[in-house]
């Protein structure tokens, strides 16, 4: 066989399934299939009918031989087959809808969307101040900016919904599918509303805490973890009495209205704690001031394909992280984060 027919038949090779008919109508509704684990559910966010989905997602299985989804009595669960062409799938259309941005911004300067996930700490440490030095340096770039614990922020990640996001790599994510650019701890505060009785004393400990009801993240969350390893560490028991919820926006609430005590990022209790965020009713209480969570980094998908917009901010946050922890990402002293509006 010489060189040209080598070619020629590795060629056909890459494009076997085009050849078969692939269309990306069927890749879109795989995808769909997935978000949702309903055939109906995938049919009406690609706006057809349920009979038409599935004429679409069967010439898809006799296209690649293969059985791409099981039916059950609440729905569907993709085969192994199914799960890893839905992969490739979301990465075609993701790149597809790169193009026109990339176009975009050659044609008329930087702009389109960035994705950016941020556990609460940095969301208010780095993301806030971000947000307004952009809407300065590169008003045409815009941001969505999703805020959550660090297993969702990987997850989306993976899944291509994030371009990137500050915070933590968890358990069993493949760490050769990121990329990490560590920036340093977490410090964690005790929060309680203005005028609490703990508020009215002098030199409070620990215990003292524990005469009130917390409001911690649900089991397992790394917040809940730290506080809880920070109180047998010394020499405490678990709160008797603890509400579980990963709502910020409920734990604020519950704190300005009860005596409840919430441990939460110290840079956000900075922030809430001024005369500007909820008229400056939560208190940080200065006790435990040496809790931290562990270090969190700017994590990015390693084959990720960043657009000029994605570029442009990734810059302007590399350029905060380094004014705010210096050039080896350490962390200023707690109370140097944000300091309260005046």
């Amino acid at each position: 066989m010489d060189v040209a027919s080598g070619a020629a038949r590795g060629h056909l090779l890459r494009d076997e399934l085009l050849r078969r008919g692939l269309r990306l109508p069927q890749l879109r509704l795989l995808v769909a299939l997935q978000d949702t684990g309903q055939v109906s559910g995938a049919a009406a966010q690609m706006s057809m009918t349920q009979p038409a989905a599935s004429r679409l997602l069967s010439e898809l299985e006799r296209m690649v031989d293969a059985r791409l989804y099981d039916r059950h009595a609440r729905g569907v669960t993709l085969t192994p087959a199914g799960e890893t062409l839905a992969a490739r799938a979301r990465e075609i259309l993701y790149r597809l809808d790169q193009v026109q941005t990339e176009i975009a911004a050659l044609t008329s300067g930087v702009h389109g969307l960035v994705r950016i996930g941020s556990v609460t700490g940095p969301a208010v440490d780095l993301i806030l101040p971000l947000i307004r030095d952009l809407r300065i340096a590169y008003p045409e770039i815009e941001l969505s900016v999703h805020v959550d614990t660090s297993d969702k922020l990987g997850e989306a990640l993976l899944s291509r919904d994030l371009d990137f996001y500050i915070g933590r790599v968890m358990e069993g994510v493949d760490r050769r599918a990121i990329r990490l650019e560590p920036i340093g701890p977490e410090p964690v505060s005790l929060i309680v509303r203005n005028g609490h009785p703990l508020t009215r004393r002098e030199d409070i400990t620990l215990a003292d805490c524990l005469h009130y009801d917390w409001i911690m993240q649900e089991e397992g969350g790394l917040l809940r973890r730290t506080a809880r390893d920070y109180l047998l560490s010394h020499g405490y028991e678990q709160p008797k009495r603890i509400l579980s919820t990963s709502s910020t926006l409920l734990t604020l609430a519950i704190i300005s209205e009860t005596n409840a005590i919430a441990p939460i990022a110290t840079a956000a209790s900075n922030f809430y704690a001024s005369p500007s965020a909820f008229g400056g009713g939560i208190h940080r209480l200065k006790v435990a001031q040496d809790m931290v969570v562990d270090p969190y980094s700017l994590v990015l998908l390693r084959d990720h394909e960043a657009s000029p917009a994605m570029l442009r901010v990734l810059d302007l946050l590399r350029q905060k992280i380094r004014r705010r922890y210096g050039g080896d990402g350490t962390l200023p002293a707690t109370g140097d984060l944000i300091a309260p509006a005046t």
